[in-house]
This record gives structure tokens, sequence and C-alpha cells, in this order.
């Protein structure tokens, strides 16, 4: 909500249906992990309303793991926009920490989402990741090489918080805001 304010945005923060359906956009942020998450969602009804959803959205972190198809986070079903399945990071050796936290450099950048960046570095904290998909648009590296970002239709979702991320998150949610 920060993020958006600084950026001129008077953004509603709900779990509405009937708002989230007119909204010009969606930000779809994630708390707490998947399990919780879903539960709430399908308790609102929100789970068939996001699918729905015809304008852009962008899923932050959790969200982005709950646009996908299943989580190990609680062995649960997620949105299913995104084909691909979120995985825990298995650490192989003593200097592979989880959860990953801290600065990455994006690459094969491939989106509207990234214009005007380069070598775009962005924050990370998080246990769980998405492989490479077809719907990647950005990568990184932590242990092994996943999905930074996606993109399918209208839905756009990134592993690594825009909010936290300095001038090139800011730019991203710009872009967000553009599309």
């Amino acid at each position: 909500m920060n993020a958006l304010h600084r950026l001129g945005v008077e953004a509603v923060l709900t779990d509405d249906a009937d708002q989230l359906r007119q909204a010009e956009r969606v930000v779809f942020p994630g708390q707490g992990e998947a399990a919780s998450a879903m539960s709430y969602l399908r308790a609102h009804g929100l789970d068939t309303v996001i699918r729905s959803l015809t304008q852009p959205v962008l899923g932050i972190c959790v969200g982005q793991q709950l646009l996908c198809s299943h989580s190990e986070e609680g062995d649960t079903d997620c949105l299913g926009v995104f084909d691909t399945d979120v995985r825990r990071f298995q650490p192989q050796r003593h200097e592979d920490k989880v959860p990953a936290m801290g600065w990455n450099l994006l690459s094969s950048v491939s989106s509207p989402l990234f214009e005007g960046l380069s070598e775009p570095y962005v924050y990370f904290v998080h246990s769980y990741y998405c492989p490479l998909c077809r719907d990647t648009i950005a990568t990184t590296h932590h242990i092994i090489d996943y999905s930074a970002a996606l993109h399918k239709d209208n839905f756009f979702a990134t592993q690594f918080h825009p909010e936290k991320s300095g001038g090139v998150g800011e730019r991203i949610l710009r872009n967000f805001l553009e599309l």
C-alpha cells in the first residue's frame, strides 16, 4: 500500500469480490503460507473471483505462488493460473540457506513489466519457488535457477518484493500500472 501511495495511487485494500471485479488493476500480495491463504480464499469465494479477473493482476511473493497449480507448502492446491507447482528449496551444501533472503539479479528478462531496467537487482525473502516454465519472464538463482517472475494473459507475478526493491521495484510497479 505504501509503495503504491508513493507512486500517487490511492489503492483500496479489500477482499470484496465486487470491488475486485471493478478494479482497474489488482495487486495480489501474499502473506503467511499457502495452505492458510488458500483456505481463506476458498472460504470467501475469492479463488473463483481471482481466476475470473480480466484486468491486469500482479501477484507478489506468496501471491505468485498461489497463482500456480499446487504448492508443497501445506500440500495445497492453488489457483492454477500458471501451470507449474511450487516447490521448497532443498539445500545441497552448508552455504545454501533457506529461506532465501536478500538481493538477487534478474536475468532472462522478457516483459513490459521490466521496461527501462538494466541489471535489475530485487529483494527476495522466501523458502518456496516456482520452477522454470513456459510462463517464466525473469529468472534468478538461489541453489537452482528458478522463475523470479511469471506472465500469462492478464496475470503477472513476481517472487521478489517490488515494494522492497528500491528504484527498480518502483519502476516495475510503475510499469505494471501503465500496462
